[in-house]
Order: C-alpha cells, then sequence, then structure tokens
C-alpha cells in the first residue's frame, strides 16, 4: 500500500499546480509499455517528475484510450456503493465522459476561472469525485469539507478563501444558507439534493 501511494499520489500532490490544458482536448496515445514503465520509474524515483502533470488527463483519459484501443481489457475505474446495496459503476471512459460534464458545468454555467476557489461538502458520494476531477480538468483549487462542518466553520472557510462557489449535500444547506449573506465572494451554489431551492442550482440536472 505504501508504494502504491507513492507511485500514484506524490506525483499528483507534487504537479497539481501545472494543470493548464483544456479539459475537452485529446492527448495523443502512448504504447501501454511506455505508459507504465515510465509512472513507476517516476514513482521510484529513477525519473524527475514532469513539470506539468494532470491527472485527469496523463492517468484516467490515457487509460480510457488504451481500453479503447484493446490494449488493456476493461475494468472499472470507479465502483461505489452505498449501505443499501446501490451501486455505480463507471469505466475509465464513462468516468472520463462524466467529469467532463462536471468541469462544463463549473466552466461554462457557474463563469469559474483556472485558480478560483470552489468548496465542496459532500458525503462520500459519486459527486464527490466527479467534482473533484473536473477541478483537475479546469485548473480550479479544489477545496473538499466533511459534512460535520458546522455553519461557523464554511463560514470562515469561504471567508477566508474567497470562494466563489459552494457544492453542498442536504445536510449541509441549511448552515451554508445561514451565513451565505457574509460571503461576498460567493456568486453559485450547487445541490446534490432531490429537492429543489431558490437561489441554489441542482448538480444532477446540469449533468444530465
Amino acid at each position: 500500500m505504501r508504494l502504491w501511494l507513492r507511485r500514484l499520489v506524490l506525483p499528483v500532490l507534487r504537479c497539481a499546480r501545472g494543470c493548464s490544458r483544456l479539459h475537452g482536448q485529446p492527448l495523443p496515445l502512448p504504447p501501454p509499455q511506455e505508459f507504465v514503465a515510465n509512472w513507476e520509474a517516476i514513482g521510484l524515483g529513477k525519473k524527475p517528475v514532469p513539470e506539468y502533470f494532470d491527472f485527469a488527463h496523463d492517468v484516467l483519459d490515457v487509460w480510457s484510450q488504451l481500453e479503447k484501443a484493446g490494449h488493456r481489457p476493461p475494468i472499472p475505474a470507479f465502483w461505489w456503493v452505498n449501505g443499501k446495496g446501490a451501486e455505480v459503476k463507471w469505466s475509465f471512459e464513462e468516468l472520463g465522459k462524466q467529469s467532463r460534464k462536471a468541469a462544463n458545468v463549473l466552466v461554462g454555467v457557474c463563469g469559474l476561472q483556472p485558480g478560483d476557489r470552489m468548496m465542496l461538502v459532500l458525503p462520500r458520494i459519486p459527486e464527490w469525485w466527479l467534482v473533484n476531477i473536473a477541478c483537475m480538468r479546469t485548473g480550479l483549487v479544489f477545496m473538499p469539507g466533511t459534512t460535520l462542518l458546522t455553519a461557523k466553520d464554511i463560514l470562515y472557510r469561504l471567508q477566508a478563501s474567497k470562494a466563489k462557489c459552494v457544492v453542498a449535500s442536504e445536510e449541509v444547506i441549511p448552515a451554508v444558507e445561514s451565513i451565505v449573506s457574509e460571503c461576498p465572494h460567493l456568486k453559485t451554489k450547487l445541490q446534490v439534493s432531490p429537492r429543489s431551492r431558490q437561489g441554489w442550482l441542482s448538480l444532477q440536472e446540469l449533468l444530465q
């Protein structure tokens, strides 16, 4: 597990600042052996970490292309199961497509630009990962928060970061509403909820 984290997580953390490419632009398809060997060498410190790295493009989209070209078997890229047994299973291609939709929502509908901060307060549901990857694609600063945050916690984070967008679930929307008037930089509120609310956009509907 430690080696796996070193190979995949450390390069992402070190190079996330370099995310600057357009999220809809296709990438050239590398030979699968070369792709795997390069990242193994980087993880082991045998090659330098690339100056520009975008996990969504350089890993997720490349694996999707390798699957489509028949260079590797199709396996789930994302497999989520809740406590009641309901599940969501996406291939690399499906996860890429859904995360590009989320990126288009953040940029097109919300009007966010690279470097803008956005706060996400959701439980571990599929939308959490979609927004995370969408931020990688668009160069947005992703600020995750637990649903246990109080209104005071959320207020501090929104004010300190000057976040322009917040994504919230049903249980934390009342806390956000109670302090939103004190956050002048906040322009867009996205909800993950079955109910409609005035002043909130539905992320699920926009992803359709």
